[in-house]
């Protein structure tokens, strides 16, 4: 009972920011802060070490973009919008998936996590979506629709089920997201 309810808790608080974050409204970080604290311990609780570690980073990386996205990361203006060039986009996918391998291989050794492979690839693909999202590049939405994809999956698994419903709208959301950042880029 407790667990479902952290789980209700935790969804509702991260559904508000993700919303906030595709309407690129920087309230989105200290909701965010506290939506991962609370899928922390959710997380840590089901057995996905990999994702109860990534809430500590998107804690500590919330902070930041809360702090970049209000002042350009320099003490200037708001940080825009923009493209990362497509050569460090396959960078950052290849960096990923190497790190997911490693991180999944030492979660299947040592722990008795679930799905350690998947799990890190979550991982690595959500950290990298988070550092692009700090400055607003519109590339993070293509993380973040692959990180929906494969947290439905294994949400649904491990039985999740309003975890894995909430993961299915923010896949809804980062496509709308994508759509709308495409326009402030162009705007811009």
């Amino acid at each position: 009972m407790m667990t479902r309810n952290l789980e209700i808790a935790a969804n509702a608080v991260n559904a508000i920011s993700i919303l906030l974050a595709a309407r690129n409204n920087v309230h989105t970080w200290w909701t965010g802060i506290v939506g991962c604290a609370l899928f922390g311990l959710l997380f840590y609780l089901s057995r996905l070490y990999a994702d109860a570690l990534l809430q500590l980073f998107f804690i500590g990386t919330s902070a930041v973009g809360w702090w970049q996205w209000l002042t350009g990361g320099q003490g200037g203006k708001a940080l825009p919008v923009t493209h990362m060039a497509w050569s460090r986009v396959l960078v950052a996918v290849a960096a990923a998936t190497v790190i997911a391998v490693a991180y999944g291989f030492i979660l299947w050794r040592f722990t008795d996590a679930f799905a350690p492979f998947v799990d890190s690839l979550i991982l690595t693909l959500s950290v990298t979506g988070q550092l692009l999202l700090m400055n607003r590049k519109y590339e993070s939405w293509w993380f973040w629709l692959s990180v929906n994809t494969l947290s439905v999956a294994l949400f649904s698994v491990r039985g999740l089920w309003i975890t894995a419903g909430l993961y299915t709208a923010f896949w809804i959301n980062a496509l709308v997201a994508l759509v709308r950042w495409r326009r402030l880029v162009a705007s811009q």
